[in-house]
C-alpha cells in the first residue's frame, strides 16, 4: 500500500508541475486578451448567434437548477454590458424558473411531492395567508434557493402565469445588481494595462458593495411592505 501511495502522489507531482508548465505557457495575459478580442469581435459580427446562445444557455442552467446563475450573470453582465445583460438574464432566469415549474407540475409531480412535502405545506400556507406576495419575498429576498422555490410552486396552486410575472419583477433587482457587477469590471486589455487599479476602481467597488447591502435593504423594505393580516 505505501508504495501505490508513493506512486500516486509521484503521478499527482508530475501532473501539477506538467499543468503548471503548460498553463504558464498559454494562459498568459497576451493569450488571454487576445481570446477575449476574439469573443467580442464574433459578438459585432454574429449578435443574434451569441445572444441567443446566452438566452438558451442561461435558460436550460435555471431549467435544469444547475449551479453557477451568479457567476454566468456576472460574466454576461462584463461580457455584454449592463443594459444588455440585465434584459437578457431577466428573461433568460424567468423562461428557465418557468421550465422548471412545468417540470415539477406535469413531469415529475408525484416524486416531488414526496420529496418536498414539508417544504409545500409551508409553502401552501403563506401562499394562503400572503397570495402572490409570498412568491414575491422569495423572489426578491432569496432565503430559499432559487431552484427549490420553482420545484415546490409547480406543487401548488399557484397559476403560471402569476409565477411568471412576479418571478420576473422579484428578480429584476437582484439581476440588476449582479450584472452592474459585472459591467463594472474592466476589459482585459485594460487591466493588462492598469493592473490592480482597474479591478479597485470606484465602479467596482460600489458595485460589490450593493451586492453585500442589497439583501439587507430588501428584508428591510419587505417588512413595510408585507400585508397586515
Amino acid at each position: 500500500m505505501t508504495r501505490i501511495r508513493l506512486a500516486g502522489l509521484a503521478a499527482l507531482v508530475v501532473i501539477a508541475a506538467a499543468g503548471h508548465v503548460w498553463f504558464s505557457e498559454v494562459l498568459t495575459i497576451e493569450s488571454v486578451v487576445s481570446w477575449e478580442t476574439a469573443l467580442r469581435g464574433y459578438q459585432e459580427s454574429s449578435p443574434r448567434v451569441v445572444y441567443g446562445a446566452a438566452f438558451a444557455g442561461y435558460a436550460v442552467l435555471a431549467g435544469l437548477s444547475l449551479p453557477g446563475a451568479f457567476v454566468l450573470t456576472l460574466v454576461l453582465g462584463w461580457y455584454f454590458g449592463f443594459l444588455q445583460s440585465l434584459l437578457l438574464v431577466s428573461f433568460a432566469s424567468t423562461t428557465g424558473a418557468s421550465i422548471a415549474f412545468l417540470l415539477s407540475r406535469y413531469v415529475l409531480r408525484d416524486q416531488f411531492r414526496s420529496r418536498f412535502g414539508a417544504r409545500l405545506r409551508t409553502f401552501n400556507d403563506a401562499l394562503a395567508r400572503d397570495g402572490a406576495f409570498y412568491l414575491f419575498t422569495l423572489r426578491l429576498v432569496p432565503v430559499v434557493p432559487f431552484f427549490l422555490v420553482n420545484l415546490v410552486m409547480g406543487l401548488t396552486p399557484v397559476t403560471l402565469g402569476t409565477f411568471w410575472w412576479v418571478s420576473q419583477i422579484g428578480m429584476l433587482p437582484g439581476t440588476a445588481v449582479y450584472a452592474y457587477a459585472g459591467a463594472s469590471v474592466p476589459e482585459l486589455r485594460d487591466l493588462s494595462q492598469r493592473g490592480t487599479e482597474g479591478i479597485m476602481s470606484p465602479e467596482v467597488l460600489l458595485a460589490f458593495a450593493l451586492i453585500w447591502l442589497f439583501p439587507l435593504v430588501t428584508k428591510l423594505i419587505l417588512k413595510r411592505m408585507r400585508p397586515r393580516p
